[in-house]
């Protein structure tokens, strides 16, 4: 391997490091602007292209290093498998880093300038998007949350969206490179173009407006038992419910909402179904317990597996689900998890792939179906509850319907999946959300990390990474709809527009 490429590799994990829970953005810019020197500097565009493959291969290893932890909660597969599936995905998401690479290299100049930072900012926007849905999509980790700390940057994301945003980091460093080769006029140019950004992003924003809502006003009641996936087996499903129970607290005299985790709720709570699927457990009794937690006023939302069955009885599909739970003990709503993990949820291609001895890896023989996609459950008196379960929120214009614009998100997610690395990467991930739509996100976690989100970003409460424990907190405000949130990814084909269109016009006129 030449000394270019092996560096673009090393660069490519270093600029992982910018990403939670390291959070070293510094080091992600310079990483980046390296790496544009080394694609600028390609003698053929196969020597690009193998720059930008390698660059992504080093940095998406890092970044989803997490998923190695997947596999040691599961026996269909040998849990060794699971050191290669961090670089298994990174040999085909690294694809997208090589088509930016060759965009960039094309449309380079004699050396590197504003114009080919610009060009490097569309042409990540580009892939990055694509990154979002092809093949059902993987956008974990877009190069925006490197931003989540400096909440001022990220709060250009209700502008301008998460992609765009990520373009717009790349243009930093190219600049970066263009400083380093001693031209500052452009970095001053485009220093205060972002400082003013970030002044009038804010104020452009109208005021948040509290809905009406009864008095006194509502709470969230956040749930986090700490049990983990090695704990959780047929077995426990006693103690997990009453776990969930014990914590979730008694009525008081505010409205309450109670989430609960995914993943914790074992017992079927639809009625209707053959006897064969309760046992000993009916549905209604177990509603019935759940509901001695509220208060008149109060509603429980809680991740469980719903089931659906042919005209003989014999069961047609299942969901991943989220219940909204009366203090009648009745379901007032349900909402089928629309964008399903592959591998985790549903083994795609599975007349190739069991023969092979491949499995997925969340426990049972039945795959999950997908919902029809974003929609809010009601809360009576207080408003419309969004729900995105798990790995659905990090799908960037995609976790609200448009025609029922809700006060909040719900956001349960079984995060034990995802070692130490994957749930502070989550966790950025939500609250990017929260910018973009301007909502407040409430997230649900067995083990950690379960938060309350304001609508611009500010993380309200959380509690820990391996710990247990409720968060009990008044219910944030919903700001009025952002920029982004009316237009959606629409904003990133724009941002890259321009610049290119500005690449173009500083070629013209260097001309």
């Amino acid at each position: 391997m030449t000394y270019p490429a092996l560096f673009s590799l090393l660069l490519g994990a270093i600029a992982a490091l910018g990403f939670a829970p390291l959070e070293l953005w510094p080091l992600t810019l310079l990483a980046f602007a390296g790496w544009l020197m080394l694609v600028h500097a390609a003698p053929t565009w196969r020597a690009a292209a193998w720059r930008g493959w390698l660059f992504g291969v080093g940095h998406f290893t890092i970044n989803n290093n997490w998923i190695q932890h997947a596999f040691t909660f599961q026996d269909a597969m040998p849990p060794v498998l699971g050191y290669g599936a961090p670089i298994g995905l990174a040999l085909y998401l690294a694809v997208f880093p090589t088509a930016a690479a060759l965009a960039m290299w094309r449309w380079r100049g004699a050396r590197p300038d504003a114009a080919f930072a610009l060009i490097a900012g569309a042409a990540w926007i580009a892939t990055e998007w694509t990154r979002s849905w092809l093949f059902t999509g993987y956008p974990w980790d877009p190069l925006a949350a490197i931003w989540v700390p400096l909440l001022p940057v990220a709060s250009l994301a209700a502008l301008i969206g998460t992609y765009a945003l990520s373009g717009a980091t790349v243009v930093v460093a190219g600049l970066i490179l263009v400083a380093l080769r001693g031209r500052w006029q452009p970095v001053v140019v485009a220093t205060a173009v972002l400082l003013a950004a970030m002044l009038v992003g804010p104020l452009v924003r109208p005021p948040a407006k509290e809905p009406t809502l009864p008095d006194p006003h509502p709470r969230l009641v956040v749930v986090q038992p700490n049990i983990g996936n090695d704990l959780r087996v047929e077995q426990s499903r006693e103690r997990s419910l009453a776990d969930l129970i014990r914590r979730s607290g008694r009525p008081g005299p505010e409205p309450r909402l109670v989430v609960w985790p995914e993943g914790l709720v074992y017992d079927m709570l639809e009625s209707g179904y053959p006897d064969a699927w309760y046992g000993a457990r009916p549905a209604e009794r177990v509603r019935a317990r759940i509901a001695q937690t509220l208060g008149p006023r109060d509603l429980l939302m809680t991740n469980a597996p719903t089931l659906s069955f042919d005209a003989n009885g014999e069961i047609a599909g299942a969901a991943n689900s989220v219940l909204s739970i009366t203090p009648g003990g009745t379901i007032a709503g349900r909402y089928d998890k629309s964008h399903l993990v592959p591998y985790g949820e549903y083994l795609p291609m599975p007349w190739l792939l069991k023969p092979l001895g491949l499995a997925r890896l969340v426990p049972g023989s039945i795959d999950f179906g997908p919902g029809p996609g974003p929609r809010a459950l009601e809360w009576p008196g207080v408003g419309s509850i969004g729900i995105q379960v798990c790995y659905e929120i990090v799908f960037s214009g995609q976790v609200v319907d448009p025609a029922n614009r809700p006060r909040l998100l719900f956001n349960p997610s079984n995060d034990a999946w995802f070692g130490s690395w994957g749930p502070p990467q989550h966790l950025a991930q939500a609250r990017l959300r929260a910018i973009e739509e301007g909502l407040p996100i409430v997230r649900a976690t067995p083990t950690g990390i379960s938060a309350v989100i304001a609508a611009d970003g500010t993380l309200l409460a959380s509690i820990p990474l391996g710990k247990a424990g409720t968060i009990d907190a008044p219910m944030p405000v919903p700001f009025p709809p952002t920029l982004f949130s009316r237009v959606g990814n629409w904003m990133a084909l724009l941002v890259a527009l321009l610049l290119s269109a500005g690449a173009v016009a500083i070629r013209w006129r260097g001309r």
